[in-house]
């Protein structure tokens, strides 16, 4: 180590100290920078300013909630996705058809089933039969709804088991189903 005439340690390199303080200071700012990025309402409500490993372990809680959003709506996308493919293949094949029948699409989706049911305008089809060939299979039907687009009337059902562990057979509902619709 070099000294100089005053006695002291030469200025050329920076004592350890100062070197621990600047990092010291850096790590400070830098857990101040990731706090500031938290929601505060995700802060538990407090008088003191919370420790540096308080806030730490805020930024980590906080960093696995938002991994955990991000999954849950990357499947929230890939279902919309696949039911919004399904409905489009749906309406390619009424419009090849030309409705001169009624189009049905029923899919299993483990302990429910969908039903999709295209018909024209001109079609009398009565709601009440497709609901009551689902009681009698033993389904019970949650939701029911229509829409209509163009000369073209949409009717989606959901429906859910009675009792879980008999389940439905969903091919029985179709084939009964398909003849209901030939009927008209």
């Amino acid at each position: 180590m070099k000294k100089n005439s005053c006695g002291g340690q030469s200025n050329s390199k920076p004592d350890r100290k100062a070197i621990e303080k600047k990092r010291r200071n850096d790590m400070k700012n830098l857990c101040s920078k990731l706090a500031s990025l938290i929601p505060h309402h995700n802060f538990k409500p407090s008088k003191e300013i919370a420790s540096q490993q308080d806030q730490l372990d805020l930024a980590a809680v906080y960093i696995k909630h938002l991994r955990e959003r991000i999954e849950k709506l990357k499947r929230l996308k890939e279902e919309a996705m696949r039911s919004m493919e399904a409905s489009s293949s749906m309406m390619e094949r009424t419009a090849s058809v030309g409705l001169t029948s009624p189009v049905l699409e029923l899919r299993d989706l483990g302990s429910s089933i969908e039903l999709v049911l295209i018909t024209g305008l001109n079609k009398n089809f009565m709601l009440y039969e497709v609901i009551s060939i689902f009681e009698q299979e033993g389904a019970e039907v949650v939701s029911a709804s229509f829409s209509t687009v163009g000369g073209k009337i949409f009717h989606t059902l959901h429906a859910q088991a009675k009792l879980s562990r008999v389940g439905v057979e969903t091919t029985r509902v179709c084939q009964r189903l398909q003849e209901l619709i030939k009927s008209y």
